[in-house]
């Protein structure tokens, strides 16, 4: 595994972890994956994502496990952005897409599914 090269801001940034857990079958991951992938996303998602301010947003999988990490100007305030991202064009209707794959309400907004995650380690310098 080479690792994955980090994009660089020129501000200083944050960072959020969260999680959620995907139905357990394997079809419906596949279709998670392929939702999610380059041809097939939803370029409204991902432009509404960029208005509210997120630099970055990455997801990785293990089995049925998700992790998403999200990088944001330093000032950055994460309520204010998800409730502004929830009104955007076609978000209620991605959640919903999704949901079904998820496992989640159709009517859940991304930070009610969506688990934030405790840093509990780093390198401390």
């Amino acid at each position: 595994m080479d690792g994955y090269i980090q994009k660089q801001y020129g501000v200083r940034t944050k960072r959020y972890v969260q999680t959620l857990d995907l139905r357990d079958d394997p079809e419906m991951i596949r279709e998670y994956r392929k939702w999610h992938s380059e041809e097939y996303q939803w370029k409204e998602i991902r432009e509404g994502i960029r208005a509210v301010g997120i630099l970055e947003m990455e997801l990785y999988i293990l089995g049925t496990r998700l992790v998403m990490i999200v990088d944001a100007p330093e000032d950055f305030d994460w309520q204010v952005a998800m409730d502004k991202l929830a009104t955007l064009p076609r978000q209620a209707e991605w959640e919903a897409f999704v949901a079904r794959l998820q496992g989640c309400s159709p009517d859940a907004r991304s930070d009610e599914k969506w688990k934030m995650m405790e840093r509990m380690f780093y390198l401390y310098e």
